[in-house]
């Protein structure tokens, strides 16, 4: 059993007390080229995921977790696993800090956690995640975290009218 608690975050599924935060995060335009939104949500669509939320990654084939810092029991963040594959022991990993929190540690300590989740609960054989070749402070937080690069996706994310590379992050568990 694995403890989703560290000494500065714990992780936990979304509630309605997060509909808020989501709902900014969720429509701040700059963020999108790093994720799959792509359109404005209303608080009705993100109330209605929190609402259906039910965390099970085998059947939804991804989970998200709100990263909580402990002192404040305040939400800071979320990370995703998402194209989850049990059969194949592998996912996708995306993580979010809001801009004010960043710099604390919250993103390597709920990296870490997630991966000994990934590992020991859910049984992963290894996480990925995609970064943008000019998000130096992720490629930093990856690499500090124990994934290793793989390789490069030419011109794989739009930002503007613009394409940009990502890097190819592997985390595997041995």
């Amino acid at each position: 059993m694995t403890s989703l608690k560290g000494k500065l975050i714990s992780l936990r599924g979304p509630e309605p007390a997060d509909l808020d935060n989501l709902y900014l995060w969720e429509n701040d335009t700059s963020l999108w080229p790093f994720g799959s939104t792509r359109a404005p949500l209303s608080r009705h669509q993100i109330w209605q995921y929190i609402d259906s939320y039910d965390g099970d990654i085998f059947t939804q084939k991804q989970l998200r977790m709100m990263i909580v810092e402990n002192e404040s029991n305040k939400a800071v963040g979320s990370i995703d696993i998402y194209d989850f594959d049990s059969r194949d022991g592998h996912a996708l990993l995306g993580i979010f800090i809001a801009s004010e929190f960043r710099g604390k540690g919250y993103a390597s300590e709920a990296l870490k956690l997630i991966n000994e989740y990934s590992r020991l609960t859910l049984g992963l054989h290894q996480l990925a995640a995609l970064v943008s070749v000019d998000n130096a402070p992720s490629i930093a937080l990856f690499k500090g975290c124990g994934f290793k690069s793989k390789g490069c996706l030419k011109s794989w994310i739009k930002q503007g009218r613009q394409y940009t590379d990502v890097l190819i992050f592997q985390r595997l568990f041995e």
